[in-house]
């Protein structure tokens, strides 16, 4: 955080002098230390974030993976004449801890189309889903899997 403070201050004042500079690392480390002390922050919420931020990268990478095989499927039962769709809403529930990871799931439950997560109470979630093929493995889903892991961190 500390880094992004002075890049900040760099970027804001539009050039680089040993003025800028020095008083920059100075503001840049006065910033750093009332986020620490009044925000609750330290340099291992830092860690934390960064060790996360290349799961959050292969999150949104697979959540992206799982919208375009979903929007192959949902195409698929909707060009073909044959296949009845039969609509269904589950309930499952999740060992997720943290709200964060909770409504990440659920977001990305809605953004995968043919799927919309209807309410999410606690643990429990109710989807809805526009054929029972889609609503297959949803409780251990390889979002959960990447969920729980930035959870562990």
């Amino acid at each position: 955080m500390y880094i992004l403070f002075f890049l900040l201050w760099v970027v804001f004042n539009g050039k680089i002098t040993v003025e800028i500079t020095l008083l920059g690392i100075g503001i840049a480390a006065v910033m750093y230390w009332f986020i620490c002390k009044y925000m609750d922050y330290s340099p291992k919420t830092e860690l934390k974030i960064a060790k996360n931020f290349f799961r959050g990268i292969w999150y949104v990478l697979v959540l992206v993976w799982e919208i375009i095989k979903a929007n192959f499927q949902v195409m698929s039962l909707i060009a073909s004449a044959k296949v009845e769709v039969e609509p269904t809403i589950v309930r499952f529930k999740t060992d997720l801890k943290t709200e964060a990871a909770k409504v990440a799931l659920a977001n990305s439950i809605t953004l995968t189309p043919g799927t919309i997560t209807v309410t999410l109470e606690g643990d429990e979630y109710q989807v809805h889903c526009l054929d029972k093929e889609l609503a297959e493995g949803m409780e251990d889903s390889t979002f959960v899997k990447l969920l729980r892991k930035m959870e562990q961190v």
